[in-house]
């Protein structure tokens, strides 16, 4: 064995280390594959071995080969070597190999510092302009980690990103709306102004997670800008009837909520859409699948806040997710029922809950169904209970419950309604007295469960309220059975001090009827059953238990001697006790010139010894206190206020209103004779034997209901007799009942809890400051600042300080120095302006865009073409040029610094120059068209010049129309899908009929199919997934495969639709011809110049071109048209001429050159396929010649 471990030992000398494999791996460069093939063989050999040392080299030598992926697994921000790492993952983002890149980003994602995103922000902001998508996305979605660690290099990046959001590639654009959303979910408005563009993304896009972030979003945004809830309503009503896809929906859903709730009564038709989110959640509420069920269940819950009546309606379906086998839907359902209570269905939901306490399996939910019961009738101070009576019995049920551990939930309620509801203590008190007898019934489980708490509060009850009691003398005996010393110590406490108080009542009965032997009687009792409560091993019973004893027998002394003793045994406990506010303490206003954090007493300086004596610091404190006192308030100052907060309590229906009668002597107490008292024609007795039925006061409820509806119906029909005879035979024969309209039962006089004086409203939580998004709440509308910008790495040159231009640097900075004073200046003001001018242009965009109305035409006269070219164009270079036509003196100033920094040899030049820039000042002067001639000859890529505001334009076209509905067109298409468009037919209600059972049925052709269900054959129609009220309108989508794009179609179609009103219901039919022109098969794609250059120069494109006449719209306007109709994007424009393409969805390349004459336009095109260009050429003559 030792042999066989030297032998290791020694084959171990000769094992390659990691230091060794970088070694040979740089030494072997002509055959570095080779050499490493061979190092993973080694190192499989030593993975196998026994020896921990040999596998832990093993592993050491592998990592080196996956360095990013073992950082990203053990680095972290307080790893030392991080700091050393920056140089090398510079020289990786920098590699030829987009896979070394896309290694190096994804590994910085996981341990990425503050120091390595400041270090690393502009590398990787320039990835995100990489020539491969993969890099660009790795680059977009790494800048959220740089953001969280940077905050700073947000603003400098945005302008990128939000570039990004037009990414040819599909997956750059996913993650760049990834990034911008997460950063605008935790900072909204600060984003804005980015609406418009997240508009067109939500309405072009096809990704379904990416409409899923934007709706987010806009859910978000809306609360922010409510006139975007109005924007977003249509084409979100339009996905929730289009898509198939379930989470889409929801977050529709969702978000249609959120518009509807900052909209609120500015919208007049949202309850439609209201209702179609509660039919669509419905659909996923009654699916089989159990996410669907409980996201449906959870989206529901947020209309029930803002829309109660809408999902009440739907309380079958919510009582029928109570019997799912799924706990969590259960408790989902629960959450809803408590929203949708009402005082009309109260008493059923309780019961229908109350049946599903006695079967549920399993403690944690029968636990969760009891709170639920008491959640929804205590809500809103017992808003929705009628019936007092009917809630203590239902209490008093949930006693039987065994083994639940909410026992105190229930004692604590009984005790609230008894305290609150004055009306209601005869009742509880009677039923408190019957659980008090049933007492040694239970005790015997008491120990298992936490039921036993009801005792508590009915012991409490009996012996606060004991004048109400039926039979004190038994009840008495009840708690004193031998049996409760079994129940808990605190409960034992609560029975002895009770005790007093019953025992205090009987006496004073019986003293006042002259009973001096049953008086004498209960003290015996009391004698002897006492000891054992002295004998508790609770310190708090016997502490009690004693002293109550003494007291006891103390008065049976005196019983002996004849001497009456009730009235001081029961003054004891006068007075009534108030529930007293959890807050109460804390909302006491602090007292004018009371500083609480000053000293009470000056402290003793240092200087001071020992033996000096001490000064009279109370007389002094005193004077002090005095002097500084605040002025008292009058006795009629007091009195005032006291009778405005009972006024505004009167008035109040939710405040509790408190006596300050004793509680003992209701007899003699004022104001008692001024209590109501409602006689309840009752056919359960209120002294129940047993435990009542709540179904009783069910059924109770309903009749009393019923007499108080025909007795206000009989109200109503005397009042309108006398004013107007015959009108209430309309009325009555519909009555209907509000929950205001329903009375309680009793005269319920409700006590609240006590809060002091001018008490302090409660205070917001402060934020969480440890909130890493804090950092990103920045405003990015604002123009970038130099000192904002990301640090760039620079190499020193270390002979630029040895050349000879530099030695006279110091004697121009001398001569330069007014000059830098007016440029910064200069420079200042030229930035102000900008900010102005660009936070005026986003806030213009944004409110053009949300804005409903047209804009405003201009009665101004036509301006000409020269004009209009002139206008078009706003590239940085014109706006210099404008800035320094305004500005002649800061031009002077511009041109002195400048020449100034250039050496002193070209002086005589720069005079010369100067000279003649003077004169080519004076001649912009007279002549300011030659320079705007030469600014407008500037070329604009990609459409981004900007003009006169165009007037808004429509994509629908009339379909078809009759006197009942009218249809409007629209297809869409989509470079994902090559042979397939999208039909949007939006259909208007124009009378006053209620339109159902809409169908579209489409005659196919061997080019073009209409998308059918599975199933149907090609004569079957595809059903509307709407209805439509009067006056409503709607939007559906149909879907059609298409073979061959290159010329235009006409399909026949009918619409079919059952028209219903007053008269009854006919069968209608609209006829319609469907136009598929090849304008509709294309998309706007964004173009390069480079790229479109290369495109035309291939010669793989056929010519053609039209030229049309008699053109009077201005070159802007006609290029928006082409670009609106013909979906083209603008590559680049020269003064009148502009190159133009567009993308068909199977893949056809279309190029144009649109020429403005004085009165005519050519347009040069060329294309993939000449049939298709002839076609659109065609359909774009007739687009021009309406111009």
């Amino acid at each position: 064995m030792a042999l066989k471990m030297v032998k290791g030992s020694i084959d171990r000398m000769f094992d390659k280390n990691l230091q060794d494999l970088v070694r040979g791996i740089r030494n072997h460069k002509e055959d570095e594959a080779k050499y490493i093939s061979q190092c993973i063989d080694e190192i499989k050999q030593e993975l196998k071995q026994d020896n921990i040392a040999v596998k832990a080299n093993a592993v050491c030598k592998l990592t080196y080969r996956i360095g990013y992926l073992a950082a990203s697994q053990c680095f972290h921000e307080g790893t030392d070597v991080i700091m050393l790492t920056t140089n090398q993952i510079r020289k990786d983002l920098s590699s030829p190999s987009q896979y070394d890149t896309g290694v190096a980003l994804t590994g910085l994602s996981c341990f990425v510092t503050p120091d390595l995103a400041r270090d690393l922000a502009n590398d990787i902001m320039t990835l995100m302009s990489h020539t491969k998508p993969y890099i660009r996305k790795k680059a977009v979605l790494i800048m959220y980690k740089v953001f969280l660690k940077y905050p700073e290099s947000l603003r400098p990046a945005f302008p990128r990103l939000k570039e990004k959001l037009e990414d040819p590639d599909p997956g750059v654009q996913s993650a760049a709306v990834n990034v911008i959303c997460e950063l605008a979910r935790r900072n909204p408005k600060n984003y804005l102004s980015l609406a418009p563009l997240f508009f067109k993304l939500m309405t072009s896009s096809t990704n379904n997670w990416v409409l899923i972030k934007i709706i987010k979003l806009f859910g978000a945004l809306t609360p922010l800008e409510p006139r975007l809830g109005k924007k977003l309503i249509e084409p979100l009503t339009n996905l929730i009837h289009s898509t198939s896809a379930m989470s889409l929906l929801y977050e529709c859903v969702n978000t249609v909520i959120a518009v509807l709730i900052s909209l609120s009564s500015g919208m007049p038709n949202h309850s439609a859409s209201i209702q179609l989110c509660v039919q669509k959640l419905r659909i996923l509420i009654e699916d089989s699948d159990q996410n669907l069920k409980y996201l449906g269940l959870l989206a529901m819950s947020k209309i029930l806040k803002t829309h109660p009546k809408s999902v009440q309606s739907h309380k079958d379906l919510i009582l029928q997710c109570l019997d799912d086998k799924d706990e969590s839907i259960r408790l989902r359902a629960l959450d809803l029922l408590y929203g949708m209570v009402s005082k009309k269905n109260l008493m059923e939901i309780v019961k229908k809950l109350m049946t599903h306490v006695d079967k549920a399996e399993g403690t944690t939910y029968r636990d969760e169904l009891l709170t639920k019961i008491i959640d929804i009738c205590s809500q809103s101070n017992y808003q929705y209970i009628t019936n007092f009576e009917w809630y203590i019995s239902i209490l008093v049920e949930l006693t039987r419950l065994e083994g639940t551990r909410h026992g105190h939930l229930i004692a604590a309620q009984m005790l609230d309604v008894a305290i609150r509801v004055k009306a209601i203590r005869r009742f509880a008190v009677s039923q408190m007295s019957s659980l008090l007898d049933s007492a040694h019934l239970v005790t015997s489980s008491t120990q298992r469960n936490g039921i036993c708490e009801v005792f508590y509060a009915a012991a409490w009850i009996c012996g606060e309220f004991s004048e109400h009691l039926q039979e004190p003398h038994q009840t008495l005996e009840a708690m004193l059975r031998p049996k409760v010393t079994t129940l808990p110590g605190h409960i034992q406490a609560v029975y002895v001090q009770n005790v007093v108080k019953l025992y205090a009542s009987i006496l004073q009965q019986q003293e006042q009827a002259a009973e001096t032997e049953a008086a004498q009687e209960v003290t015996q009792l009391m004698v002897e059953r006492l000891p054992q409560f002295v004998q508790s091993a609770d310190l708090e019973v016997q502490e009690r238990a004693s002293c109550i004893l003494q007291l006891v027998k103390h008065v049976q002394k005196l019983q002996a001697k004849g001497v009456p003793v009730a009235e001081e045994v029961s003054a004891l406990f006068a007075g009534e006790l108030n529930p007293v506010a959890p807050k109460a303490q804390k909302k006491v206003p602090v007292p004018e010139g009371l500083d609480l954090d000053a000293w009470i007493n000056e402290p003793p300086s240092d200087s001071e010894s020992e033996d000096e004596k001490p000064k009279a610091v109370f007389h002094d404190e005193e004077q002090r206190h005095v002097r500084h006192r605040h002025p008292e308030v009058d006795e009629e100052e007091l009195a005032r206020r006291r009778e405005a907060r009972k006024l505004e309590q009167a008035n109040n229906p939710f405040y509790i209103k408190s006596s300050p009668s004793p509680q003992k002597r209701y007899q003699d107490a004022p104001g008692v004779e001024h209590i109501p008292v409602v006689q309840i024609d009752l056919s359960v007795p209120l002294k129940v034997p047993g435990v009542p039925m709540s179904d009783q006061y069910v059924k109770l409820e309903e009749e009393r209901r019923h007499r108080q509806r025909l007795e206000k119906d009989k109200k109503k029909r005397k009042k309108k007799e006398k004013e107007k005879k015959g009108k209430h035979r309309r009325h009555s024969s519909l009555p209907t009942e509000s929950d205001e309209d329903i009375a309680p039962a009793q005269q319920v006089d409700i006590v609240t809890e006590e809060m002091p004086e001018n008490a302090l409203p409660s205070d917001e939580d402060d934020k969480d400051p440890n909130d890493p998004y804090r950092a990103l709440d920045i405003d990015l509308d604002k123009p970038l600042a130099d000192s904002e910008k990301l640090p760039i790495q620079k190499h020193r040159d270390a002979e630029t300080s040895k050349s000879p231009e530099k030695e006279d640097v110091p004697v121009v900075e001398k001569k330069s120095k007014k000059p830098k004073k007016k440029e910064k200046k200069h420079k200042e003001k030229e930035r102000d302006k900008e900010k102005k001018k660009e936070k005026e242009k986003k806030g213009e965009d944004l409110d053009f865009w949300l804005s409903t109305t047209p804009p405003p035409t201009i009665t101004a006269p036509a301006p000409s073409t020269e004009e209009l070219s002139v206008h078009a164009v706003t590239t940085p270079k014109a706006e210099s040029e404008r800035s320094k036509r305004e500005d002649p003196e800061d031009e002077d100033d511009d041109v002195e610094h400048d020449q100034e920094r250039k050496s002193s040899r070209h002086k005589k030049k720069h005079k010369k120059e100067k000279e003649e820039r003077a004169k080519d000042k004076k001649k912009t002067k007279k002549k300011p068209s030659e320079r705007e001639d030469a600014a407008a000859m500037e070329p604009v890529e990609n459409g981004a010049a900007e003009e006169e505001p165009i007037p808004p334009m429509s994509s629908y076209c009339l379909l078809a129309e009759n006197s009942y509905i009218k249809m409007t067109y629209d297809i869409q298409a989509s470079l994902q899908k090559d042979s397939q468009v999208t039909v949007s037919i939006i259909l208007e209600n124009q009378s006053s009929s209620f339109l159902k059972n809409m169908e579209v049925n489409v005659l196919d052709s061997l080019n073009t199919k209409m998308a059918r269900p599975e199933g149907s054959s090609v004569h079957d129609g595809v059903p509307v997934p709407f209805q439509l009220p009067p006056g409503v309108s709607n939007e559906a989508q149909f879907v059609f495969t298409i073979q061959s794009i290159v010329m235009a179609q006409k399909l026949k179609g009918t619409l079919s639709f059952i028209a219903k009103d007053d008269s009854g219901a006919t069968h209608e039919k609209l006829d319609f011809r469907l136009l598929f022109s090849c304008s509709s098969y294309l998309i706007t794609t964004p173009c390069y110049s480079d790229a479109f250059a290369k495109l035309l120069e291939s010669g793989d494109l056929c010519m053609n071109s039209i030229k049309v006449d008699g053109i009077s719209m201005s070159f802007h306007s006609l290029l928006a048209k082409i670009c609106f109709h013909h979906h083209f994007s603008v590559v680049e424009r020269v003064d009148s001429c502009a190159s133009m393409y567009s993308r068909s969805i199977q893949g056809h390349h279309v190029c144009l050159l649109v020429k403005k004459g004085e009165n005519s336009v050519s347009v040069d095109g060329k294309c993939s396929d000449a049939t298709l260009l002839s076609s659109l050429l065609e359909e774009m003559k007739a687009t021009l010649a309406q111009c």
